[in-house]
């Protein structure tokens, strides 16, 4: 017996129903509670087909959020997984009418199609599936019988894909044999649904001209004209049999799509494209049909049928929902391009103890698994994200951060899938496969971001609620208007053309007001931006996590820079040493250096790159043991090394520890400072023992980059936890007025609330741990693509190439976007409200001007292309001039 239980009161009202005060200070979130999985759906037409499966999702207990994107026929739910199952939520959403496929579960686990040879009954298949179950890390099952297909979810770094052929290959019969589904067996959604388009099309084309003829052209032929006026029974001709018995098929077995979406709305209360379509189609088919009945049944009776309106009606929706389809699947390209940069083949190599080779074979690079050893030799594609293990090349990785330069790969050195292997043979171990590669989390990153709805979304949403049931009224008062002024002789009797009456050029206008309306072009206006947008972001090396962000950074007015990393390398080094004492350089160093190697702050790790430089032992060093070690964020670090006590870091470190600063060491601090350098104090049993001078030099083009910003109307200010000295300087050569130094990582995020507070609205660009405050409180943050993990997971923008110049790429692209979705609504909207006017007869009076309904339905499938159409136009999209100009600047200084 199933129970349903009401929701579960939060923890704090509990505690209140109890008699006490309570206040929530903080609530974890288990990450097992919580699993996302992408449903592909089809059957949609517009924004209320896509609204009606989302409340539908939400509504589910377990669901924490979902979103259906109406131009990716998609879903991204995330949900408990101990409440709700991937397969209840397919079967919510085949229940409000839907056709659903699940693409996707869960963040961290990848899927994969096998097909099985070797099947002859259907029960083998479920005993392979009970075999797969029963092994740790598969997660879910489909089977497919009459393919002999088995889709695999399963968790790659539990187990991987050449484990399960074996079980599959190992579960019973001897002639089992398991294989990747082929591609060529495969068929997306997109390329059947255009396919299948283009059938209807051009079936209902070859029926629909014939009917257009017979009606509006061959009847002005005197010889062709004889032939279709004979009369079979009393008024009824050859002519309207043939319409009919052409029309028919058009309407009920061609439009039968139209009949399914409209039902399928209505039973679930509401209404969408396909209920307007379908009233309008049957208005005017069921009209005509009685027409004929009346004239096959009375000699004196004389009427018009209507049957090419709804014949033509339906082809130009259909040549519409082809054109749009085929659109649609060019707004998607960026991720296509991105999973072909995946090699198709990998060599898998086989070592002994010792670790030479004894086997190489090569195989699908999907069959990849954790720890295998893979062979990239020089022009080759890298397989999988890993560790190389032995050789030395240079891998190109442009296509994956957008750098340009070759990277020297050795042993030790990560690897990235999909990039290019130029001139050396590596062995990599395989570290990163599946969903867990940065190429996987890349795509993934695209495709979330595709999903995400823009806010001015949410404008559209509001309106088609109520658009389609507005538009049926306004149909139906347009026909009674018409109909009673009419009857009434309200208008001249010669307005009526002659092949008519009144009823029927009512008709005529009733049957166009509702097939002029399109909410599609409403629905589609932002999503397709955005997925085109995100898309040229992406190609540019440019991540931009939805509609929101390129919202947001349109309006952005003020950029908050970090220094180190941001606006300068971000790779430190030791330009000058000062000693006070008489300790030689190679001691001070392996004290400095063993304290900081406990750090990963970049000035620690410069200072032990050069403790490693002066020993001339870079390979193997090993530093003293560091005892009591401590780090004070934003200061420095403390520790013990042979029993002597090592402080290293700044002026407040030292003034926090009661060390006192000499006068020499100012003046050095002074000089360093004045030259854009960090001045690190060092201090030995709570003396000043020395001062290392490091040097952290600006980014090109940095200056040039603040001064676009500017000339956009963009302020910049740079906040660094660097000392004032090295910030005041560096500020001065970059032209950055506001200077904040010195700052922790909470005043990060303060300085930003700050500015948001006076009006601005703020992008942070960063790219550390500390900038991570600051980058969740700015309005957009932007991460840069070299950075931390946790900088680019809070970021709303990811700078994969690390060039500052992508900063105004970003916040230009953003603004061509965000025009182009107001361009999207400007169409949308004014055809609607000119086309609906002139559709109900607004301009027949003065004109003599009536818009047949055929030529409505052609102009609203006409209007969804046009915008969509209108957002692909992005695709041309072309960074500011300005920045072509400083790269080729750039080279010339280079090459003289």
């Amino acid at each position: 017996m199933d129970v349903g239980l009401g929701p579960i009161p939060a923890p704090s009202e509990t505690i209140e129903d109890a008699g006490f005060e309570a206040k929530l200070i903080k609530q974890e979130v288990n990450d097992k509670s919580r699993q996302v999985c992408r449903i592909s759906i089809s059957g949609m037409t517009c924004t209320s087909c896509s609204s009606t499966v989302e409340s539908a999702l939400q509504a589910i207990n377990g669901v924490q959020r979902a979103q259906v994107a109406l131009a990716t026929e998609e879903a991204e739910i995330h949900y408990d997984p101990n409440l709700v199952t991937s397969h209840q939520l397919l079967e919510t959403i085949e229940n409000t009418g839907f056709e659903a496929k699940l693409i996707s579960v869960g963040e961290d686990i990848s899927k994969i199609e096998l097909k099985v040879d070797g099947i002859k009954v259907e029960q083998s298949i479920r005993a392979i599936a009970k075999t797969l179950e029963a092994l740790p890390g598969v997660q879910d099952i489909e089977t497919v019988p009459e393919l002999n297909k088995i889709s695999i979810s399963y968790k790659s770094d539990m187990i991987g894909p050449r484990t399960l052929i074996e079980a599959i290959e190992s579960s019973g019969s001897p002639h089992f044999k398991a294989m990747i589904y082929p591609e060529a067996e495969k068929d997306t959604h997109r390329q059947k649904e255009i396919k299948q388009y283009y059938k209807l099309f051009l079936w209902s084309l070859i029926c629909a001209i014939p009917v257009f003829l017979t009606s509006m052209v061959l009847m002005y032929i005197p010889g062709i004209k004889k032939v279709l006026d004979v009369k079979l029974v009393n008024k009824l001709t050859v002519g309207q049999i043939l319409r009919w018995e052409l029309s028919t098929p058009v309407q009920f077995i061609i439009g039968r799509r139209f009949y399914i979406g409209a039902y399928k709305a209505l039973r679930h209360g509401s209404a969408n494209m396909d209920v307007l379509i379908a009233l309008g189609t049957n208005a005017a088919y069921f009209y005509s049909v009685y027409i004929v009945l009346r004239s096959a049944s009375y000699k004196n009776f004389k009427g018009t049928d209507f049957f090419e309106t709804c014949s033509m009606l339906i082809t130009f929706i259909l040549l519409g929902k082809y054109l749009e389809v085929l659109a649609k699947g060019k707004t998607s390209e960026a991720i296509a391009k991105l999973m072909d940069l995946a090699p198709e083949k990998a060599t898998l190599l086989t070592l002994d103890e010792e670790g030479n080779v004894i086997n190489e074979q090569e195989m699908d690079s999907r069959l990849i698994q954790k720890n295998d050893m893979i062979k990239a030799i020089p022009g080759a594609k890298v397989a999988c994200d890993g560790i190389v293990t032995w050789g030395q090349s240079h891998v190109n990785e442009s296509m994956i951060t957008g750098e340009a330069r070759s990277v020297t790969k050795k042993k030790g050195d990560a690897v990235i899938g999909g990039t290019v292997n130029q001139n050396g043979v590596l062995h990599i171990k395989a570290t990163r496969v599946g969903s867990e590669s940065a190429l996987s989390q890349i795509v993934r990153l695209v495709e979330s971001a595709q999903m995400a709805k823009a806010p001015v979304q949410n404008f559209a949403d509001r309106i088609s609620k109520y658009f389609v049931p507005m538009v049926i009224i306004l149909s139906f008062s347009t026909w009674l208007t018409w109909f009673l002024a009419g009857k009434y002789h309200s208008y001249r009797h010669s307005w009526i053309p002659s092949s008519i009456d009144s009823f029927e050029l009512a008709l005529q206008f009733g049957i166009s007001v509702m097939v002029i309306a399109c909410p599609c072009a409403l629905g589609l206006a932002t999503p397709t931006a955005v997925m085109v947008g995100t898309g040229v972001g992406a190609s540019q090396g440019i991540l931009i996590k939805g509609g929101q962000a390129l919202e947001s950074a349109h309006k952005v007015n003020c950029i908050v820079f970090d220094k180190t990393g941001t606006l300068t390398i971000g790779k430190p080094v030791v330009v000058n040493t000062k000693l006070f004492n008489k300790m030689p350089p190679q001691e001070f160093y392996e004290l400095v250096a063993a304290t900081e190697v406990n750090s990963e702050h970049p000035l620690a790790k410069a200072i032990v790159e050069y403790a490693k430089k002066i020993r001339e032992d870079e390979e193997n060093t090993i530093w003293p043991e560091a005892q009591n070690f401590a780090s004070i964020i934003g200061q420095g670090v403390k520790a013990v090394v042979r029993n002597k006590e090592i402080t290293v870091g700044n002026k407040s470190l030292m003034s926090d520890v009661n060390i006192t600063i000499p006068v020499e060491a100012e003046v050095a601090l002074a000089e360093a400072e004045a030259l854009a350098q960090t001045g690190i104090l060092v201090a030995i049993d709570s003396k000043i023992a020395g001062i290392v001078a490091i040097s952290d030099p600006l980014k090109p083009r940095a200056r040039e980059v603040i001064s676009i910003l500017k000339s956009m109307g963009v302020k910049s200010i740079m906040v660094t936890g660097d000392n004032w000295g090295t910030a005041n300087s560096i500020a001065k050569e970059t032209e950055i007025e506001t200077v904040i130094a010195e700052a922790k990582p909470e005043h990060k995020a303060e300085k930003v609330r700050d500015l948001q507070a006076s009006g601005y609205v703020v992008a942070m660009v960063g790219d550390g741990i500390n900038d991570s405050p600051a980058l969740v409180a700015a309005d957009v943050g932007m991460a840069i693509g070299a950075g931390t993990d946790i900088a680019i997971e809070a970021a709303d923008i990811v700078l994969m190439k690390s060039n500052l110049e992508d900063v105004i790429t970003a916040i230009d692209l953003s603004r061509k976007t965000f025009s182009r979705i107001r361009l999207n609504y400007i169409w949308a909207l004014g055809y609607n409200v000119l086309g609906i006017p002139i559709a109900a007869g607004a301009l027949f009076p003065s004109t003599g001007f009536r818009l047949p309904p055929w030529v409505a339905g052609a102009a609203m499938a006409a209007s969804s292309v046009s915008v969509v159409c209108c957002s692909l136009l992005l695709k041309n999209y072309k960074r500011p001039k300005k920045l072509d100009i400083l790269v080729i600047h750039e080279v010339r200084v280079e090459r003289t």
